[in-house]
């Protein structure tokens, strides 16, 4: 019967972890995708604005610039105001590419600290008191073979 139960801690570990991994999981993919959405508009919007000096915005041919810097090329933007704001563009490129860097490095300190180190600390605890509990396992006691009372009292007839 002994060998119907082995492991059923570890089994039990196992399944509190599989399912403690789905809300995690939930969690970070929600935060990944809002995350993701965020720096996406925030990049959009800083490729999308234009600086102009005041040279640039007095000139007529400044309303031709809008837009990315693909459709501002193709609008008749000049080449002046489009090497000008090219760099800006590098540069918000550049820090959305860092924001993504940092967004996953934070989720894989979560994934550890949410996930990884209570599947530790369960595991470390259960196998503790699992030996805890076999070390105070009394030892099988051994059975002699003793005659029943009535053969060793019993009174030889003539």
């Amino acid at each position: 019967m002994v060998w119907r139960y082995k492991n059923r801690w570890f089994r039990r570990w196992l399944v509190l972890i599989i399912f403690w991994a789905v809300p995690v999981m939930i969690v970070a993919v929600n935060e990944i995708r809002e995350q993701l959405a965020y720096d996406a508009q925030d990049l959009a919007r800083i490729q999308s604005a234009w600086i102009f000096t005041d040279a640039q915005h007095a000139a007529p041919t400044a309303s031709r610039c809008h837009g990315s810097l693909d459709e501002a090329r193709i609008a008749g933007c000049p080449q002046d105001v489009l090497a000008a704001n090219a760099a800006k563009n590098q540069d918000a490129v550049e820090e959305y590419s860092i924001r993504r860097s940092v967004l996953f490095g934070y989720l894989w300190h979560a994934f550890v600290g949410y996930w990884i180190v209570p599947a530790v600390t369960l595991f470390l605890l259960g196998a503790v008191i699992g030996v805890i509990r076999r070390s105070l396992r009394r030892p099988p006691t051994k059975k002699q073979d003793a005659k029943p009372a009535s053969e060793s009292t019993r009174i030889a007839k003539p």
